[in-house]
Order: C-alpha cells, then structure tokens, then sequence
C-alpha cells in the first residue's frame, strides 16, 4: 500500500513537471505569434493550450484520486491531533460572576464552547468546529455573555484570542449584494478571529443563508465562480485558470454562531431542518431578567462607579436603595443592560466634572452621598446642599438652531405647518433630556405625510425640518434627499429593491423625501411599485433610529397610496395639510423673491397683483402652482423691465412697476 502510495505521488510530480513545461512552451508560443502572427503558430499555440488543459484536468483527477489534493479526504486518512481538553473548570462560574440573572444561558453556551475538547474536534480542522444559536429577548444579555466567555477562555488559553468577527446578515437582503456578502464572508474566515458570529439573519436574502448553511454542515462552500485577491477584494475571473484562484470557501475549524430572538422552529424555516439537527443541542436561551437580578446588576455597577470614583477622584461615595432601584429602572428591551452601564458611566462623568470645577484640589475621602429626588440622581458634598448630579453635565452642542428658526420664521404663511415642525422639535428635545436625566424616554416616530397642491411649500419645510432636526442632535446628516417613483422603481426583475436600499442608504442620517409618493402605487398588477413599497417599508422599520421619511402628494391620491401596504399607514402618524396661499400671501412670496433678486416692487404693484392672485387661486389652485406662480409672474415682469430699459436707460434697474407685470391672462 506505501509502495502504491509513493508511485502515485512520483506519478504525480512528473505530471506536474510536464505541465509546467507545456506551460512554458505555450508561453512561448505567444510571444512568438504576436511577433509572427502565422496560422501555424497559432495552431501551434491552440493545440498546446489545449494539451495544457487536458493534462491538468488528468492531474487534477489523479491527484484527488490519491488523495493529494482533496483537502478534506486527506485529513481524514491523516487527522490532527485531537486538541486537548482544556481546563474549564470553574469557567462558567467565573462568567456568572460577570453576567447577572442568566446562570442557565451561561451554563448552555460554556457546554457548547467545551463540546469540540471532549468530542476531540482538531482547530484545524475544516470543518466548523461548532455551531451554536444564541436566541432570547433582546436586551437580555447574549452578546455582552458571548463576549465574557471568549475573553474567560482566551485568558486560560482555551482560544487563540477573545476576538469575535460579526457579521450583520440584515446588510445582504437581496441578489445585488452577492459579491458583498462573499467578501464579507471570506474576509470574516481568513481572519484570526475563531468565533464567527452572525446578527440579524431573519433579514438576510435566502440564498445567502443557504450558502451558510452549506458552509456549516458540510465545512466547505463551492462558489459558482472563481474569484482571485487582489489588495484584499475578490474579483470574479469566472472559469479561467489563475494562480491562487479561489472556487470554494472553508469553515476553518472556526466555531459558527447564530443570534435570534427566536427559537429553533425559525431557525428551520429559513436554514432547513439539516442546519438546526446540526447544532447538536446547543441552542442556548436566555430568560427574562426578574427585578431581583436587575437590581443585582445595579448594585454591580454602582459597586464599581463607588470603586473608579475612589481611585481617580478621591471621594467616598455612598447611597441608599433607592439608587439602585434608579439604576435599575434603566433597563429597556432595546438597549438592554447597556442602558444602566451608560447611566452609571454618566454619573461617573458628572462627578468628575464636579471635581474639575474646583480649582483647589478636593481632600481626599471626601464623602458624596448620592439620592434620588422626583426620579433623578442627585448628590450632596459632604455637608453641602443636594444638587442635580447630571446638570453638571457640559451640554452637548446643536448647532445653530437660532439660524433654522429665523429660515422658518421668514416662511410666508403656513403657520400651522410650522408650529408642527416646531412641535416636532420641541418633542426630540425633551425626550433628549429625559434620557440626559436617566428617565425613560419615549420613541419618537417622525415620519410624516405632506399633502396638497403644488407649489405649497412642502419642499421649503422638509428642507428647513432636515436642518432642524441635525440642529438639535436629532439626525446625524440633515441632507434632504429628494426623489420619485423613477429613483425608487428598477426596469427589470430584481432591479428595484436594490434600486430602493441604494436610495434609503443615501438618506440615513437625514430626510428622504418621495414626491408625488401615490405614483409608487399603480394597482395591484404592478409589481415593480409594490416591491419598492415593501422594500420601503422595510427599510423605515430596519433604520427607524437613522431616517425620517416624507411622503408628499396630492390629498385624495395619498389616501389611496396607503392602502398598498399593511404597514404603510400605521408608521407614517404625522399628517400635514398645507393649504393653498391666499393674494396676500402670494404678494408677500413676491416680495420676498425679488428682494432675493435684487429687484424692488413700486407700491402701486400692490393692488393690482393681489387681485390677480385671488383671481387666479379661485379659478384653479391646483393648476396654477401657488408660491410658483407668483415666481413666474415675477421672472415675465424681470424680463419685460428690460425691455422697457432699452427704451429708457435712464429709468431704475431696480424698480419694476406695474405696467411690467403680464397680468391679463
């Protein structure tokens, strides 16, 4: 049997030698046919090329045959050595001494981290070396849990490093994300990290979750094309032959988990039964936290906060239940235990600031008791009075709100729809300072309707609502991104989710603005329009925190327009009527537009123009354009003025006057 195996392998490198020299012939051949661009030569160089092919397609087949190349036949006829057991002793109970409430889930996933050493799995294997589902409410601990026990194993050795590689499956929600998705994927397996952990995958396209389904139970995932590196990025070569190519992908030994907020029977639904039977039990729960352990966990934080002020600001702190209880009171489902740390880590903040305002070094040991008063946190100074802990706080800046109000207030008319823009603001702003003093602030749903005719203003105010809302720390961008349907809606199948994410990502951070938002919609028979809807949809639930969507259009067609989709309605609550402009109004925009023109209105154009703009709002508003109207007469009296210039250079080029306004129409 050695003797066999040893021919095979001579067998083999005098294949390899014969195609390296065919390699080199062909080579040659090319040089030469560019110089001397014959017929035989190029016969020459072809039936070379082709010998090239079939001989490394026969070495191909020998050497897997042999095993030689087949990476994962001939680790089996030759595995590693099984990786020792390690020492987790004791490694669970460390971990709950950090993790609070969850002695089951930590527990669960210490087991599923120890399955590999006592079943003997190699790290080096191909395989994946475990896979597990961490499922449970969000807010309840399983990444902050994950992390504690990879730093717990790191530190005894068990891991190579406590680093854990994330990637976000919500990111890869159709087929135009394919080449994303497998760069992320095969930068997340080449590197050094030896926990691959997966969010989101409820959001994720399909046939990418089929792909890492594949990958996890089998180890290996072939691609249906071949891709090279170069700088770091695969680039697709197709089916030609390149030195390094990469036609499949490997788990690397490397250990796979899953993040829900579901259980199993989900899990099946999207990956397949195959995938969960894979998971070899280790689906680890987390449960609710009860008052008790929450308050556990307060009194964790405040232990350490009593510890850092000690050691960094010199005071003695000390309090009462009711601190912790405050502390506690900050946990929400969204944000989870990391609500309370940041609470805690304000309070620490603030009681530096206090030691920074006193010039005079503060005597070490000085106590501070810390309470509460009308739920906030309060401290006193030894025998000093009580004062608000976080007013000591710096304010955080919010750009030039003065300078958005002044745009506002030079608005003509709409008053209603600037006391809501308005209102809006006022309601960011107070949920920012209950948050500031640790009370619970209440989510803010921004997203509005504009209906009524043209010309109303209804761009103006979503411009100047972007502003405010980045003013006041409410938006990280303030861009208005403005768009139709033909920006939202692709030419053919597949094109139009991608077209509408492209769309919403270039828009978060600010205001994504859908003019004449009812043409998305053109019955039930359109597809395209109905995808880019759910794909809308989706995109305002998935970044609720990033974006505010505006829907503008007429009043009756909008109506219509929410009927599309089940979920259209209820997350757009905010709704704005803005009501056509009367003649005064309409002769103040006028005013406004030629004073940002550099032109003045004679007084005796007053009269004449509110008429005509009363005229013409009865006879047809919806027609007639509003605040464009009263451009468009403007524009006609600019150009008829100079005309009547030409006749008179002597006369103002500022000053039009009423016999330069067409208004007989």
């Amino acid at each position: 049997m050695g003797s066999t195996r040893a021919g095979s392998r001579r067998d083999a490198e005098e294949a390899a030698r014969s195609v390296e020299e065919m390699q080199r012939e062909l080579e040659r051949l090319t040089a030469t046919s560019r110089s001397d661009p014959t017929a035989a030569v190029e016969r020459a160089a072809g039936a070379t090329a082709e010998n090239v092919r079939r001989m490394s397609s026969e070495l191909t087949r020998s050497l897997r045959r042999d095993g030689l190349l087949d990476e994962v036949p001939a680790r089996k006829s030759a595995p590693a050595a099984p990786a020792k057991k390690g020492d987790f002793t004791g490694l669970a109970d460390k971990v709950r001494t950090r993790v609070l409430g969850q002695d089951a889930f930590v527990g669960a996933l210490v087991k599923a981290f120890r399955r590999p050493f006592v079943m003997g799995t190699p790290e080096d294997s191909a395989h994946v070396r475990s896979l597990m589902l961490l499922c449970g409410a969000e807010g309840t601990g399983r990444h902050y849990t994950l992390r504690c026990v990879a730093e717990e194993m790191a530190a005894r050795g068990l891991l190579h490093s406590a680093r854990i590689e994330t990637m976000d499956l919500s990111l890869y929600p159709g087929p135009a994300q394919e080449k994303l998705f497998l760069q992320d994927l095969y930068a997340a397996l080449q590197s050094k990290a030896e926990i691959l952990a997966f969010d989101h995958y409820e959001s994720c396209a399909s046939a990418y979750l089929n792909m890492l389904a594949a990958l996890a139970i089998d180890g290996t995932l072939a691609l249906s094309s071949r891709y090279v590196l170069q700088r770091g990025i695969l680039v697709d070569v197709g089916t030609a032959l390149a030195p390094g190519a990469v036609g499949e992908l490997e788990a690397g030994g490397k250990y796979f988990v899953f993040f829900s907020n579901k259980g199993p029977e989900a899990l099946a639904e999207r990956f397949g039964a195959r995938f969960v039977d894979a998971l070899s039990g280790d689906i680890c729960r987390t449960q609710p936290f009860t008052p008790e352990s929450l308050n556990a966990i307060a009194a964790r934080e405040l232990n350490a906060l009593a510890q850092k002020v000690r050691a960094q600001c010199g005071l003695n702190l000390s309090m009462d239940s009711s601190v912790r209880d405050l502390l506690a009171a900050q946990y929400g489902k969204a944000r989870g235990i990391e609500a309370i740390q940041e609470y805690a880590d304000n309070a620490y903040r603030a009681l530096v600031e206090y030691v920074l305002d006193h010039e005079e070094p503060i005597r070490a040991g000085t106590q501070v008791r810390l309470s509460t008063a009308e739920g906030r946190l309060a401290a006193a100074v030894g025998e000093g009075k009580t004062f608000d802990l976080f007013g000591l706080l710096p304010q955080q800046y919010r750009g030039d709100v003065a300078a958005v109000e002044a745009e506002l207030d030079a608005i003509v008319g709409l008053d209603t729809v600037k006391t809501f823009v308005r209102d809006i603001a006022k309601n960011v702003q107070a949920q920012q300072r209950r948050k500031a003093q640790g009370l619970t602030a209440a989510t803010v749903n921004m997203h509005m309707i504009f209906t009524g005719n043209p010309g109303t203003g209804k761009t103006t105010i979503a411009r100047i609502l972007a502003k405010y809302l980045k003013a006041i720390g409410a938006l990280g961008g303030g861009q208005l991104v403005e768009v139709t349907r033909a920006d939202l809606v692709g030419r053919y199948v597949g094109h139009t989710a991608p077209l509408t994410n492209q769309v919403i990502r270039s828009a978060l951070g600010g205001v994504l603005f859908i003019d004449e938002a009812y043409s998305l919609y053109r019955g039930r028979d359109d597809s395209f329009g109905l995808e880019a809807i759910d794909t809308l949809v989706k995109g305002i639930e998935d970044h609720r925190d990033e974006l505010v969507v505006i829907l503008a259009g007429y009043t009756r067609e909008m109506e219509q327009f929410l009927t599309a989709n089940s979920g259209l309605e209820s997350r757009f609550p905010n709704r704005i009527e803005f009501p056509d402009y009367t003649g005064e109004e309409l002769w103040k925009i006028t005013l406004s537009l030629a004073d940002g023109k550099g032109y003045k209105l004679d007084t005796a154009c007053e009269a004449p123009l509110k008429a005509y703009f009363d005229r013409k709002q009865g006879e047809d508003a919806a027609h007639n354009g509003n605040g464009r109207m009263a451009r468009n007469v403007l524009e006609r009296a600019i150009l008829n003025q100079s005309k009547r210039l030409v006749a008179d250079p002597s006369a103002s080029l500022e000053l039009l006057l009423p016999g330069d306004f067409d208004l007989d129409d």
